[in-house]
């Protein structure tokens, strides 16, 4: 954040760091930069931590902080694996099936029954005490493992869930951001792809894209309107071989790709939440499916480990007469919303140094020339027959068929938006 234009102060935090089982100290450190703003400011917890933290304090700050209201430590409910995994029960979610094991031999045994590999997640990521190597969530492919794992349950500070792995496909990852004002009313929400991550299958969006998806869209409105959820939410899913949304994961704070829903007047969750606890009018959103996200350091990583840049998928053809030529090419136009995390996160940069150095850089190049076909279309393209030691390969020989034209390119490049 010390690198963003939009940041005019910093405040420093805690002294001791944040810890949600010990409030106090936030609540000092926030009241003194309540002080020296000097009149009431909107607070937006950034991460699961900071916002279970914030709502167990938020009771005290009321005069000097417009928060969202989140009764019953509703943060800390929905952030906890194990908890979630009742409610989605309770509420008829789909959730991948999960076994909370009271013992080793139990965890090893429920390992088995969910067929291996298997998922394992402590059900309070933020206790795990760092340079133990625990990690929040852990691919087993033996029984042994589990049973290992459910013997450091106490060091982890929190219970160990199995739950049944759901194969990543190309089409399995999808996510669902909203903002919410009281009694979970939604101010704003998108449901979206995640086309690549890092790491590669399991970690964080590297290329998103805005797709409404009507299952994703009623989970997370039928989750917030049942929670009376007020604030910002991200919620992953993962479809599963029968095509089903499982919810995955519920972060009570805004996702890492959270621009990736700004509509064509620049709205997103946190603008609108913004404007709904200072009282202002929310504008009724308009545009925005087609936009796409991409963090560019992690999508160069995800594109030498794994596969390229997804291009953009072909335009439905439009009924004859129905509109003229640069308006279909307006409408196929999709924005693009660049990230850089290199200075928050310099390991996946240097990462990507070495990748380039490596086998993989011409893969990376390859990748670098495809960003831009997000946000534009390709001119014309020149295909050539392969040569053999110094000659050319016949047509025939050169491929089953003649390939199509590529469409016609528009006039103007899409917008590129940077932050």
């Amino acid at each position: 954040m010390g690198r963003s234009r939009y940041l005019r102060a910093v405040h420093p935090g805690p002294s001791g760091g944040l810890d949600p089982e010990a409030p106090e100290a936030l609540l000092e450190c926030l009241t003194g930069v309540s002080e020296v703003i000097g009149r009431p400011a909107v607070l937006i917890a950034m991460d699961d931590l900071s916002a279970i933290a914030v709502s167990r304090v938020a009771p005290m700050l009321t005069d000097r902080f417009r928060i969202p209201h989140q009764p019953d430590d509703l943060p800390a409910r929905v952030a906890d694996k194990a908890e979630l995994s009742r409610l989605c029960a309770r509420w008829d979610v789909p959730h991948p099936e999960t076994v909370i094991p009271a013992s080793a031999a139990e965890a090893a045994e429920a390992a088995w029954r969910l067929g291996l590999p298997v998922i394992a997640k402590w059900s309070r990521p933020w206790l795990l005490p760092q340079g133990t190597g625990l990690r929040s969530t852990t691919l087993l492919h033996a029984a042994a493992e589990a049973r290992r794992l459910y013997e450091r349950a106490e060091e982890a500070g929190s219970r160990l869930l199995l739950q049944r792995y759901l194969p990543a496909g190309p089409d399995t990852d999808w996510f669902f951001h909203g903002a919410f004002g009281r009694g979970g009313r939604p101010l704003i929400t998108g449901s979206g792809r995640k086309e690549m991550s890092w790491p590669v299958r399991t970690g964080l969006t590297a290329v998103g894209r805005w797709l409404p998806d009507p299952a994703v869209e009623e989970a997370g409105l039928r989750l917030a309107e049942r929670l009376g959820y007020q604030g910002i939410l991200d919620l992953d899913f993962r479809r599963d071989e029968q095509g089903v949304f499982r919810l995955v994961d519920f972060n009570p704070r805004p996702g890492a790709q959270f621009r990736l829903f700004t509509d064509a007047g620049g709205l997103d969750v946190v603008q609108a939440m913004y404007l709904d606890l200072t009282g202002q009018r929310v504008p009724e959103p308009s545009g925005g499916p087609g936009r796409v996200f991409v963090a560019e350091n992690y999508a160069l990583l995800a594109a030498v480990r794994g596969r390229s840049l997804p291009r953009r998928p072909p335009a439905p053809p439009a009924a004859a007469g129905a509109a003229t030529a640069p308006a279909r090419r307006s409408r196929e136009r999709s924005e693009v919303e660049a990230a850089w995390f290199a200075a928050d996160d310099p390991l996946p940069f240097l990462a990507m140094l070495a990748a380039f150095l490596g086998r993989g850089a011409f893969k990376g190049l390859r990748m670098l020339r495809g960003v831009p076909e997000q946000g534009r279309r390709t001119a014309r393209a020149v295909v050539r027959a392969p040569r053999q030691r110094g000659r050319e390969v016949p047509p025939a020989a050169a491929g089953p068929g003649p390939r199509s034209a590529p469409p016609e390119a528009p006039a103007e490049p899409d917008e590129l938006v940077t932050r």
